[in-house]
């Protein structure tokens, strides 16, 4: 069940397989919550859900899955809504675990309601650093999400005509931090753009055209997924430099994608998850970085740009766009 506006029970799914207890022995499954900041449907959360479960499905677990559907929903009484209706549901149904994925989870439910509390909490893709919400403390771990923003500026670069960094995202809170991180992060200063819905990304994405020399496009949050074959169609018609981005569904609008691994993010949880569950304190589990960055290059952008990309660098790409 999926519901616009609401913070809702969307799945629970039960996977047989070794226990950690005796009463996972006897057959009880052990019950763990994967809170999603954001919603079904949304590439980047549900490639964590699909890393979680190829992990989990070896265990004795019971996975409830909620959505907080913060990415459509952008309003702080919104998100301090769906955090309450998450926290009662936690408290009628006492889970062993909580997964929580991406920053307004951390934000609004573990931050205020569960750090240094039971039950154990792992976090995965909280951009660049956790410590604004606690983190780590005594029942909390988790793994950060690092865009690799000096991969990606060091094949742009080359075909950029200045040093002038764009940035174009939504206006949500994800992609502000996102932004502020890169600048404080890698001493960078960004020409920076937060569209309100999909035509006021094609006015930023234009407008940044002429007010920078390369641009890195941040995730659209699925909100315009509906429209994704015009807004492609734009893109390649109004690309005058080269772009970057992070994310594979965002690879269609930009010349390069080193793109992040939401796999890897629910995978790291699940198995951390598992150590804990096994008896591991979450305290002894350091903060981790995600590593994988797959390439992607786009052929219609470049030849529009009249880019050349040398062979080694094609014969490393996961993934050409012809």
């Amino acid at each position: 069940m999926k519901m616009k506006g609401a913070c809702v029970l969307c799945a629970l799914v039960i996977f047989l397989g070794i226990g950690f207890s005796a009463a996972a022995e006897e057959g009880d499954p052990i019950s763990v919550v994967v809170v999603n900041s954001y919603h079904w449907g949304y590439p980047w959360s549900d490639g964590i859900v699909q890393g979680i479960e190829d992990v989990m499905i070896g265990y004795n677990i019971a996975l409830t899955h909620l959505q907080m559907d913060t990415k459509r929903n952008t309003s702080e009484e919104f998100k301090k809504q769906a955090a309450k209706k998450v926290q009662a549901w936690i408290q009628a149904n006492k889970p062993e675990l909580i997964i929580a994925v991406d920053d307004n989870a951390s934000k609004y439910l573990i931050a205020p309601y569960y750090k240094n509390s039971y039950p154990p909490v792992v976090f995965c893709g909280v951009n660049w650093e956790a410590s604004e919400y606690g983190f780590p403390c005594r029942n909390v771990t988790g793994m950060l999400e690092i865009t690799p923003v000096t991969k990606i500026l060091g094949q742009l670069k080359p075909h950029a005509k200045g040093s002038t960094i764009g940035f174009l995202g939504p206006d949500t809170l994800t992609s502000r931090k996102e932004a502020e991180n890169i600048e404080k992060h890698l001493n960078l200063k960004l020409v920076k753009y937060f569209s309100k819905d999909a035509s006021d990304w094609k006015k930023g994405f234009a407008q940044l055209q002429d007010k920078a020399d390369m641009l890195l496009l941040d995730s659209d949050g699925g909100l315009y997924a509906d429209q994704a074959g015009a807004l492609q169609s734009f893109a390649l018609a109004n690309t005058k430099i080269p772009a970057g981005t992070a994310f594979d569904f965002m690879a269609p609008y930009a010349l390069i994608a080193y793109c992040k691994s939401p796999e890897e993010q629910g995978r790291w949880a699940a198995q951390t998850a598992v150590k804990i569950l096994k008896g591991a304190s979450p305290s002894s589990i350091p903060i981790a970085q995600n590593q994988e960055a797959d390439l992607i290059v786009n052929m219609p952008i470049a030849k529009k740009l009249g880019v050349t990309f040398p062979y080694d660098l094609l014969n490393s790409a996961e993934k050409v766009i012809e």
